[in-house]
This record gives structure tokens, C-alpha cells and sequence, in this order.
């Protein structure tokens, strides 16, 4: 599964960044993450991410770890790094923030290399895309990012 979407919204490169640059900040924004927590001591930095899908009476769950593999100022990758020495499917989440006349543009990438709820998950996750667009538009809009 490979998905891509594009935000735009009035507000600095620097401030689209506080919100996608730190997984921790991701459940203010992502309803199908509902934790994401820094690993303490980690390095690289690595998150606990949480992912959650239900739709009527069937969920699904899965916990990731996921490290950032790419962090520059307009461009951020996390790749999923688990450390049990187990094969895993691949999951990169990729970030690209970029100046605009009103403001900043995201584009976001999410590949996924696995069946984490088969079409089910990618029916929710392009209805989650376009909620979590005008939470995440809202929030960068109505000022400081700071937590």
C-alpha cells in the first residue's frame, strides 16, 4: 500500500514541522494513532506508535517502533526499525514541507509493506486522511505549535 496526500495552510514551514516532525504530536491530529511515545534513552530517537483502525464491529491494532531515518528542515522520514530481530514489514512515513506564497504545503507518503486489516485498513485510513487534514490545518492555523 503506497498513499500520498498534500496539505496546504497558513502557517510557517516551522510550524507544519512541530506537528509532523515529532510522532508524539501525531494523536492531537491522527485519530488511527492514539499513542506515539518517545522511547527514553534511544538512539537513534525511536517511538512507540500505536496504530488503530475500527470500522462497525471489526478493529485492528498494531504496534510499531519507528525511527527517523531522514530529518532536515523541509524534509522528515520515519522508518519502522523493531528490535526483536524478527523480519517485519516495512512501514515509511515521508514528509515533505515546502514554502509557499500563503503559506507552507505537506506532502505526506505512507508505504506500507504488509496486510494490516487487508482493504479495510486503506478504506479508513483515505476517509482518516481527509478529517485529519482540517485538524491538522486548524491547528497549525491558529498559531504557535509549542506544546
Amino acid at each position: 500500500m503506497e498513499l500520498t496526500a498534500t496539505l496546504e495552510a497558513r502557517c510557517t514551514i516551522e510550524e507544519l514541522r512541530a506537528f509532523v516532525g515529532d510522532l508524539t504530536r501525531y494523536p492531537e491530529w491522527l485519530t488511527i494513532v492514539p499513542r506515539a511515545e518517545l522511547e527514553a534513552g534511544s538512539s537513534p530517537e525511536a517511538w512507540a506508535v500505536e496504530l488503530r483502525a475500527k470500522v462497525g464491529p471489526i478493529a485492528r491494532s498494531k504496534r510499531l517502533r519507528m525511527v527517523r531515518t531522514l530529518d532536515e528542515p523541509t524534509h522528515i522520514r520515519f522508518e519502522r526499525e523493531e528490535l526483536d530481530r524478527r523480519s517485519h514489514s516495512p512501514w515509511i512515513l515521508d514528509a515533505v514541507i515546502a514554502t509557499t506564497p500563503e503559506g507552507a504545503t505537506l506532502t505526506m507518503g505512507l508505504f506500507y509493506g504488509g496486510s494490516f486489516g487487508a482493504g479495510l485498513f486503506e478504506r479508513l485510513l483515505a476517509d482518516e486522511i481527509a478529517t485529519s487534514k482540517e485538524t491538522l490545518r486548524s491547528l497549525v492555523e491558529e498559531g504557535p505549535s509549542v506544546p
